[in-house]
């Protein structure tokens, strides 16, 4: 009898436990914006886009905005908690950047199209796919930054992110195209790439005021040396039109700097602005 009693009395708790459950009356998808596919003539591939829109873009359909390039940009990848920082930052009550629509670049293979070609055997022979990232720049100047001029509201503000080998071709972009954006985001960059070759590189002068930000984590003596190295680079050749920044995160490693980085470099650029 004791035995039938506490099974009941499970029963009843069960039971009473469920009656408790709201019934669900609606559910929908969330979204914070749109994939977009686009077909590349230049790469001759399909490549996919994730776009995240600010709250008022759908409600004041005159006003336009500041937009961020970010490399690396698949759902899977730094989509997600890149354009959460964008929202969050630009709360009125944070205000620490201006509403922004966030473009985040999908990969098909970021190892050929971070890369210039490698004069090293050992990075041709652990990267046979490299060294396309000349198609990938042309990509993004005639066919991606078009693109998204002529299909959203949007300044002439852009900024770029890369961390890795996305800020190894970050700064391949802004040695040779500069111009291209105002702001650029350089996060743990890979300029170990083809023995450091692209420090040696002299930047093509820009013409347009620029926001440049460089961070690395602890992360082993080379990245962490020529990090420094670019940011010194840049400082030589510094001129009213642009603002370097550095930070060495050293409670930070590769896999995990880039949060901490744009929240930093949000801060540096665009807050003095607002």
């Amino acid at each position: 009898m004791h035995k039938i009693s506490i099974l009941t009395t499970i029963l009843i708790t069960i039971a009473s436990f469920a009656q408790n459950i709201p019934e669900k009356i609606n559910e929908s998808d969330f979204s914070i914006g749109k994939t977009v596919q686009i077909k590349s003539a230049i790469l001759k591939e399909d490549r996919t886009l994730n776009i995240y829109f600010p709250a008022s873009y759908n409600t004041y359909n005159s006003k336009k905005y500041p937009i961020i390039y970010l490399l690396d940009g698949s759902k899977n990848e730094d989509f997600i908690h890149i354009a959460g920082i964008v929202q969050f930052g630009s709360f009125p009550w944070i205000n620490m950047l201006p509403e922004a629509i966030v473009v985040g670049i999908g990969n098909v293979d970021r190892k050929r199209d971070f890369t210039y070609p490698s004069t090293l055997e050992i990075d041709q022979k652990e990267f046979p796919s490299s060294g396309k990232s000349k198609q990938f720049i042309q990509f993004l100047q005639k066919e991606l930054l078009p693109f998204i001029n002529a299909n959203y509201r949007v300044t002439n503000n852009k900024t770029l992110i890369g961390q890795s080998l996305g800020g190894l071709l970050a700064t391949e972009v802004l040695f040779k195209t500069p111009n291209l954006f105002n702001n650029y985001i350089i996060v743990s960059p890979s300029l170990w790439w083809d023995a450091e070759k692209l420090l040696t590189f002299t930047p093509v002068k820009y013409t347009t005021k620029k926001n440049i930000y460089i961070a690395v984590g602890k992360e082993g003596p080379i990245m962490e040396r020529t990090a420094k190295e670019l940011y010194n680079k840049l400082l030589d050749k510094a001129t009213e039109n642009s603002k370097l920044h550095f930070d060495f995160l050293e409670d930070k490693t590769h896999g995990d700097a880039l949060h901490e980085a744009v929240y930093n470099a949000f801060e540096k650029i665009f807050k003095s602005d607002i």
